[in-house]
């Protein structure tokens, strides 16, 4: 299948929807939906990144500014966190890309590293550019580690022990569940960005 640069991504390997198998199937998704998330994030700027959509929105601040009574890093930055697992808390896109990002360490570590860091590891950068770069580290070496197996252990149980659900669940299920995280934050994300964008048209000029 080949792809104009006028339709779609050009970026995309479109070659891989060809592919009948599960593994490309969960790959396909996975390259579509990073590439989409990734060009957006590259346009974000440092106003953009940390803005509140409403007074209290999840954040991530310097160390001692939080406002919340659990925080998430090891760091100079942390990212504040919920009371709740499920508190339906309006978050920014600087929480949004400390969540994804700490999200893909632990499973890229869990299943392709030396399971030890845990998503309580990870040292929250608080800047747009660092932070982008981070997500993009952990979210690069989990596609280079899916593109990397073969066609039969999409099916494995317990490839991945991040987490007792994944050690029990054939690989696939978590390729798929981290897809959702993907595109489930990554549609967020944009749609703060437009929101940001509509409400300062000017205000940064």
């Amino acid at each position: 299948m080949t792809e104009s640069p006028a339709h779609g991504a050009p970026e995309f390997d479109w070659s891989i929807l060809e592919r009948p198998s599960a593994h490309a199937m969960l790959l396909g998704q996975l390259e579509f939906s990073w590439l989409e998330l990734r060009a957006r994030l590259r346009t974000v700027g440092a106003e953009e990144f940390r803005w509140e959509p409403v007074p209290g929105a999840l954040n991530v601040v310097p160390r001692g500014a939080e406002r919340t009574p659990r925080t998430l890093g090891t760091g100079a930055w942390v990212a504040e966190w919920p009371g709740g697992a499920d508190a339906p808390t309006p978050r920014t896109i600087a929480w949004l890309v400390a969540h994804l990002t700490e999200g893909f360490l632990e499973r890229w570590d869990w299943t392709f590293g030396e399971h030890r860091l845990r998503r309580t590891d990870l040292d929250v950068a608080g800047e747009v550019g660092p932070a982008v770069a981070q997500l993009e580290r952990w979210v690069d070496a989990w596609r280079a580690g899916v593109a990397g197996l073969a066609e039969d252990e999409v099916l494995t149980v317990g490839l991945s022990t991040a987490t007792p659900v994944d050690a029990r669940a054939p690989f696939g299920h978590l390729v798929l569940h981290m897809n959702r995280e993907l595109v489930h934050h990554g549609a967020e994300i944009m749609a703060l960005t437009d929101l940001y964008r509509a409400t300062h048209a000017g205000a940064d000029a």
